[in-house]
């Protein structure tokens, strides 16, 4: 499948001055695949250790981390040379040997000329526990596919190139034709695996019971995280922010039973896991908008649309028969998918924007900073006289750049009120920092 981490993955290959990689991103996301094609593509070899799955490797890196040391085994392991410049060495699941993180220090110092890449799930929690090697390791964070990625698999290369170009008007028969590619994406979701799967098939009930095995891995997972938090609390708090996509998040709303504490122990972790996404209001005066994100007021993401209809139960046979895809759930499929396609525009921080008034409130759903100029972001069905919230953040914080309105609508700008609408297939596009 292709993927925009492959250009990066590229960029790290010729770059001067690299460092070993580590792939971040929750489980599924498609970090090994993509590794291990980008391996295949540009290197004479690859050397994949699995570090989960051969445990024994894990003496290795008991003592001396040293490459000089090390190398010689992991040969005898892979039955091939390991040569820099000709090989990819690749430390998969590497969360699960700490101590193998630390060695990737003195890969940088004492062989740089060697390859290195690395990935994992809940890397966090792995790095919390060791020495690690600051500033001598880079990051790459890896998210679910989107819109785009998705219509590539497909076989869409000329819708998905229109919606990786510059938001423009385009004629009613692709407007349509991108709104029923977008429907069936909303449901089958942006985990490879799942794609993967529609695509074969061309059954959405294939995509979800992809999704039932996705979301009971997530689920096994919680045990990893004892003795930081409940597991039966984390379970309640994921489901909880699944159905609580775009609300202001209040922890004793996500699970009732449980002490306030013990929540946001969970949503932390969940957060560390990357299986949701802590969006923080921010005040859009100024950059960068995390030095005002605020700790006590903020919503949430799922990872992934697909995976988020799954958890919260959503009634598939309904949902997809409504015309308006903003209808569906609420509105929280398409919050859900602007946020994703966002976040994977802008980085991993994501932010949004509220206003806590006595009588009175105003939100605007997400902030996007594009050329170094704030752009709040709404997804809305009907006319700009009903974006109150968007005009008082417009008139309040005249630094801002344009309203950007994501709806079913076709394409069209509104200068004199400082607003463009878009389509909901040109949130990427829209938000991306070019």
């Amino acid at each position: 499948m292709k993927r925009f981490i492959d250009d990066q993955l590229v960029a790290w290959k010729n770059a001067a001055r690299r460092k070993p990689l580590i792939l971040r991103g929750a489980r599924q996301v498609g970090k090994t695949f993509s590794a291990e094609a980008f391996g295949r593509e540009h290197f004479g070899n690859v050397v994949r250790v699995d570090l989960e799955r051969n445990r024994d490797l894990h003496r290795l890196f008991a003592e001396r981390l040293a490459p000089s040391d090390i190398l010689p085994q992991l040969e005898v392991f892979a039955k091939a040379r390991i040569t820099p410049k000709k090989t990819l060495l690749f430390f998969d699941e590497i969360q699960s040997c700490p101590r193998a993180i630390m060695a990737l220090r003195y890969f940088y110092e004492e062989l740089p000329e060697l390859h290195v890449v690395a990935a994992g799930s809940l890397l966090d929690f792995a790095m919390s526990e060791i020495s690690f090697p600051v500033g001598r390791v880079q990051f790459l964070e890896m998210c679910p596919m989107t819109f785009a990625e998705y219509l590539w698999a497909a076989g869409k290369e000329m819708l998905a190139e229109i919606v990786l170009s510059a938001p423009k008007k385009v004629n009613e028969t692709a407007h349509r034709l991108l709104l029923d590619e977008l429907r069936t994406f909303l449901f089958v979701g942006g985990m490879p695996e799942c794609v993967a799967a529609f695509v074969r098939s061309q059954s959405l009930q294939d995509s979800f019971a992809v999704q039932q095995q996705l979301a009971d891995s997530y689920r096994q997972d919680f045990s990893k995280y004892a003795p930081r938090a409940d597991v039966h609390c984390l379970d309640a708090v994921f489901k909880g922010v699944a159905q609580s996509i775009g609300q202001q998040v209040q922890y004793t709303h996500l699970a009732e039973s449980y002490y306030h504490k013990t929540i946001k122990r969970a949503f932390d972790l969940l957060c560390m896991a990357r299986v949701i996404q802590k969006v923080p209001s921010a005040n859009p005066s100024g950059l960068p908008l995390g030095a005002t994100a605020s700790a006590r007021r903020f919503k949430a993401l799922m990872i992934d649309v697909g995976v988020w209809q799954n958890v919260c139960g959503l009634k598939t046979d309904v949902e997809y028969a409504k015309d308006d895809l903003l209808d569906i759930y609420r509105g929280a499929m398409a919050e859900q998918f602007v946020g994703q396609e966002t976040r994977a525009a802008q980085g991993p921080d994501l932010y949004y924007w509220s206003r806590e008034a006595r009588g009175s409130s105003a939100e605007v759903d997400y902030l996007a900073v594009v050329d170094k100029t704030i752009h709040p972001v709404e997804v809305k069905s009907g006319a700009s006289g009903r974006l109150r919230s968007l005009h008082l953040l417009l008139q309040t914080y005249p630094n801002c750049g344009e309203g950007l309105v994501f709806s079913m609508a076709p394409y069209a700008e509104l200068p004199e009120q400082k607003v463009k609408f878009l389509p909901l297939y040109f949130a990427y596009a829209a938000t991306r920092d070019r």
